[in-house]
């Protein structure tokens, strides 16, 4: 086996004899050394090394534990997988549990058995590749209940297991996106994976009412209670009762219902327009907006006490231009789609099509996407959309240098994939042909990143 396949043993210890002899025990491994906290430090950036083993006392004073434990606290901020295995003197018990409380993997006391330690060694490996293996599936798996949207997206993915995990409580949900990313999907997502899924999600756009009816609207009003109110109508708050009700575009509240909607929210009960009588009604909140609620607080035109009343979980949704290859995959699947309600028969993408979508930066994300390719879909000549057929102008924006040039280059090897994936509508011949490497060799990049 090469050097370079071999797994990274780091050895933080002083004494050069000791570090030469673990050295030599373990060559199973490539072995790191360093004798230093900042020498340890380095390799760890470097090399991200899975199992390190390390002397408490260091240079400058060898006779403290201080330069060890910052070490140690060091190591695991950046990267917290790590598995430290602490060596420390005959009775030195006590900074050895404290080793331990800290986040190390375990300790021994010189002098140490070479086989324990190697066995030992072997198990924090162990124990570090099923961590990475279950990261990777966790990466690759999608809630149930948002089988339905298609994504790749890493920053999308991670909100759908968000959405899932605060779905099962009663928590008030604040969704913020650009108009156009999804924010009702997943709102339904929040209701259908939660105890109330068997009752009703009803959803009110706070913008596409006029403001003098949208308090009857929300509350429901008595008969009589002004002219025309022939009968008792429940509001949408009622009418959700014992489900979901979903406040889209709430930056458009007037100011005038954002306190009778507040009092809702502390007292959970409400009073219909003319009535006298306080209803309980027991509803969970999801509250959607493209606006920055802050900036509206800071020109008065929010209440900074029912943001926060709204904002007990807050889901930041990304834009389609910043979610890796999700542009066309959703194109390719939009195309079928509307090709089967077309009866247009089997319909494809172009390759200057393509090009052309993955450039454009979609500021009306996927509603935009979807209105255009189907639109593409009706007027489209032939059985292949082109450039033409898409009508879009190429752009986009260059993304931001990352520092850390290991993390830059797996981030860029990823979105190649990822969009290769995309384009080729997820064909794993035609994706490694795209990027120039074999079929194997696509697949185990696949598997290193988390994609399916």
């Amino acid at each position: 086996m090469s050097s370079e396949k071999l797994p990274h043993l780091l050895i933080v210890e002083d004494d050069r004899a000791l570090q030469k002899q673990i050295r030599w025990a373990f060559d199973q491994y490539e072995a790191l050394t360093a004798d230093d906290r900042e020498g340890a430090l380095a390799q760890v950036r470097r090399h991200h090394p899975p199992v390190v083993t390390m002397d408490l006392g260091l240079p400058p004073d060898a006779d403290s534990v201080s330069e060890g434990f910052k070490l140690l606290e060091e190591i695991l901020t950046l990267a917290p997988d790590t598995k430290v295995i602490v060596l420390t003197g005959q009775n030195d018990r006590a900074n050895a549990l404290r080793a331990v409380s800290l986040g190390a993997y375990d300790f021994f006391a010189k002098p140490f058995e070479i086989e324990m330690l190697g066995l030992t060694i072997q198990r924090a490996y162990r124990l570090y590749e099923l961590q990475q293996e279950n990261r990777r599936l966790q990466a690759m798996q999608q809630p149930d209940v948002l089988s339905g949207l298609l994504t790749r997206d890493p920053d999308l993915l991670r909100v759908c297991r968000t959405i899932e995990k605060v779905a099962v409580s009663d928590a008030t949900v604040l969704l913020l996106g650009e108009s156009g990313t999804g924010k009702e999907v997943l709102a339904r997502a929040v209701h259908e994976s939660s105890p109330r899924r068997r009752e009703r999600f009803v959803a009110i756009n706070c913008a596409a009412i006029p403001d003098n009816l949208l308090e009857s609207e929300l509350f429901g009003y008595e008969k009589g209670a002004f002219t025309g109110a022939a009968r008792t109508t429940l509001g949408k708050i009622e009418t959700a009762n014992g489900g979901t009700l979903m406040l889209d575009e709430i930056g458009d509240l007037p100011h005038a219902l954002q306190a009778k909607l507040l009092r809702f929210l502390q007292e959970r009960v409400i009073e219909r327009i003319g009535g006298r009588n306080e209803i309980p009604v027991n509803v969970r909140i999801v509250c959607a907006t493209h606006q920055d609620l802050k900036s509206l607080i800071a020109e008065g035109r929010f209440r900074e006490d029912l943001y926060y009343r709204l904002a007990e979980i807050v889901v930041n949704i990304p834009p389609l231009r910043a979610r890796s290859g999700d542009a066309t995959l959703l194109a390719h699947a939009f195309v079928r789609r509307f090709a089967a309600e077309q009866n247009r028969g089997a319909m494809t993408i172009r390759e200057d099509a393509l090009r052309a979508i993955e450039a454009h930066s979609w500021p009306g994300n996927v509603r935009e996407l979807e209105n255009c390719i189907k639109r593409a879909v009706i007027m489209a000549d032939g059985n292949q959309l082109t450039a033409d057929d898409i009508g879009l102008a190429g752009g986009g924006a260059q993304d931001a240098m990352l520092l850390d040039l290991r993390h830059a280059r797996d981030d860029a090897e990823r979105r190649v994939i990822i969009t290769a994936l995309a384009r080729a509508d997820g064909n794993v011949v035609r994706a490694a042909e795209l990027i120039g490497v074999s079929r194997p060799t696509l697949y185990d990049l696949m598997h290193r990143f988390g994609l399916k």
